[in-house]
């Protein structure tokens, strides 16, 4: 037993063990990428499927075999269709390159500042005030093609603009406003609502147009609800709700700030633990 033990180890080179990991780190992301979408449900199903057709060949039901057959093959295109979404968050994802800086971590931290203040100043009115409000502020996924069915305004971020966009009766207060670097780059824009069938009912469209555009991109969005002033941040499709300003704060300054070169890592370790936060935070007011 030792010996065949040993011949087995010492069949195993580097490029083997390189290997065997390298395929459980992509079928670890694989599986968690299912978790946190929509598609465990779907993948269950799938499992199903493929069992009843391996039982249906080893009883030999011929005719119920065929037809499960048949639905496999059709149900590849099918997944592609259902999963479109998802495949497309996961190829940008991918193909981003760290050769093109992002919007963000451009900017030195006096202007980091007067930027998140600004938008601190707006948010925080908007609560008060009960002003409905979506800002989105796009990272390294374009959104030219959402800031393109608004008004292209590429204006200096102001509390003062902020304010006027959203004012009701103005003409654009209805649309989202696009934030690409220090700019407002347009407003009034048409966002893809989510298809999350499990968020609660009292989330209107606001919401949803906020929480859909962070599943098809990078992007995350400032809500301020118009009937409560609740203030709320959606990021990868997940909505955080109940947030104090500090928090929104903190969030804004860790996104505006070290998004580049190595301390981008530190940022996106940052901005995981805040968002950590808020989901406890999250969970509580529930």
């Amino acid at each position: 037993m030792q010996n065949y033990i040993s011949n087995i180890v010492s069949g195993i080179s580097i490029t083997d063990a390189i290997d065997v990991c390298i395929v459980a780190f992509i079928i670890y992301k694989i599986l968690g990428f299912i978790r946190e979408s929509r598609a465990e449900q779907l993948v269950k199903g799938l499992l199903v499927l493929v069992l009843a057709t391996l039982a249906s060949e080893q009883f030999h039901l011929y005719t119920l075999n065929w037809i499960l057959k048949g639905t496999m093959t059709l149900g590849v295109l099918a997944l592609v269709i259902v999963f479109q979404p998802e495949l497309r968050r996961g190829l940008e994802y991918v193909g981003r390159s760290k050769l093109v800086k992002a919007p963000f971590g451009q900017f030195d931290k006096d202007k980091a500042k007067n930027i998140t203040a600004q938008f601190i100043k707006a948010v925080d009115d908007f609560s008060a005030n009960k002003v409905g409000a979506l800002i989105i502020l796009e990272r390294e996924t374009s959104l030219t093609d959402i800031a393109e069915t608004g008004t292209i305004l590429n204006a200096e971020i102001s509390t003062e603009l902020l304010g006027n966009i959203f004012y009701e009766g103005a003409p654009l207060h209805d649309g989202a406003v696009i934030v690409r670097g220090d700019k407002i780059y347009a407003a009034g824009c048409v966002l893809p609502l989510t298809q999350n069938k499990n968020l609660s009912k009292e989330l209107g469209t606001r919401h949803r147009a906020g929480i859909g555009i962070t599943e098809n991109s990078d992007a995350i969005t400032l809500i301020v609800s118009e009937e409560t002033g609740i203030i709320s941040i959606a990021v990868d499709g997940k909505l955080s709700r109940f947030l104090d300003i500090k928090t929104v704060e903190k969030t804004l300054l860790n996104l505006f700030l070290n998004a580049t070169g190595d301390e981008k890592n530190v940022a996106a370790k940052s901005l995981a633990a805040i968002f950590n936060m808020l989901g406890r935070k999250n969970d509580a007011a529930k």
